[in-house]
């Protein structure tokens, strides 16, 4: 091979390095909330992507071998022909053949390892950082090929290296983490908040996040700060509760004063119905009329509690500690306030939030 074939090889090496470089990093840093919509709309490139993305292990694999391939061809056959290139000039000038090989070969390694580290490391490695949805695009479906070419090497050599993770006790993974713990989503809403990037005036992005952490005690409303009405009590006082209170709900307790239920305005509604209904008012309310809470203990995620509530179709819900005992009522209208700021009850007078009832 002439040494001017030498350096054609050297740039076309260096390219195939830089590809795998750019590839190994794009399937570690691209996110699958960007790749996966593209997917959906039918782009071949996209699911390309996923695919490499879900088998990350082996497209690492297929890179590595690539990288190193690569590398120790430039070394073996473009550094020999930069060295003699230089040799030349170097003989004509009257240096010994040693000072000539020493030196030559110097520059050479000097050359071809600023040419390897800056062109066929570093700028690819950052250009996938920089962009890594776009890079694994683009980069990925070679990269699936190469990996399909050479499936048997790579299983091997991949089989090996989680056989060595899994003696020290590390269980390998396929795909690259892409999600982001609710530590992760706090710190980029706030900065992005402080950056100008996120305009989240009225902090409804914040309190999502925010609302994860929180649990079932936190919202509650403590016993003793509620309005209750007793078990036997009639639709005309839970009028009179409504008129003087102005809550839509109200919690019914039994004779200890342990919470049994609730009634809402429109069970009164109901009760007054028919041709009965000035004696009707008059008497307890009928045990049909009052709705069962939803259990749910001190320390239950307020979203997980929210499920609860929902699936079950109530409004209220009981918060027991861990001896079982009611300590608190947990209002889905405080749930919700958690999330998009305050609701008012639609039967509540004045706009000052109140723990007494709901």
């Amino acid at each position: 091979m002439s040494d001017w074939a030498g350096l054609v090889w050297l740039v076309v090496l260096l390219a195939a390095n830089a590809f795998f470089v750019g590839a190994e990093f794009a399937v570690i840093s691209a996110r699958r909330s960007q790749i996966e919509p593209r997917a959906e709309r039918g782009s071949r490139a996209a699911k390309t992507a996923l695919y490499a993305m879900e088998h990350a292990t082996l497209m690492l694999a297929t890179s590595q071998l690539g990288i190193t391939i690569c590398s120790l061809l430039i070394l073996n056959v473009s550094e020999p022909a930069i060295h003699h290139l230089l040799a030349v000039p170097m003989h004509a000038l009257g240096w010994s053949d040693t000072v000539v090989s020493v030196t030559s070969f110097t520059i050479a390694l000097v050359i071809v390892s600023f040419l390897h580290v800056v062109f066929g490391e570093m700028v690819p490695k950052n250009l996938a950082f920089s962009l890594p949805d776009r890079a694994v695009l683009l980069l990925a479906r070679p990269l699936v090929w190469v990996s399909k070419v050479f499936m048997p090497i790579i299983w091997v050599l991949n089989g090996i290296s989680n056989g060595v993770l899994r003696m020290f006790g590390v269980q390998p993974k396929n795909e690259a983490a892409s999600a982001f713990t609710i530590d992760e989503v706090a710190t980029i809403v706030s900065q992005s908040r402080l950056e100008g990037v996120l305009d989240d005036r009225t902090g409804a992005v914040a309190a999502a996040v925010e609302f994860t952490d929180k649990k079932a005690r936190d919202v509650a409303v403590p016993l003793d700060e509620l309005v209750t009405l007793p078990q036997d009590t009639t639709p005309h006082e839970i009028e009179r509760a409504v008129a003087k209170h102005g809550f839509s709900r109200y919690v019914i307790v039994d004779g200890a004063g342990a919470p049994i239920g609730y009634v809402h305005l429109k069970d009164i509604l109901r009760a007054a119905e028919g041709s009965d209904a000035e004696t009707a008012v008059e008497e307890p309310l009928a045990a049909k009329r009052i709705h069962h809470m939803v259990p749910v203990q001190e320390d239950t995620d307020l979203e997980d509690a929210l499920t609860l509530m929902r699936r079950a179709g109530r409004h209220l819900a009981r918060v027991r500690d861990t001896e079982g005992e009611t300590t608190a009522v947990l209002f889905l209208e405080d749930v919700l306030e958690e999330l998009v700021g305050e609701v008012q009850d639609a039967t509540r007078r004045g706009y000052g939030r109140t723990n007494s009832g709901r």
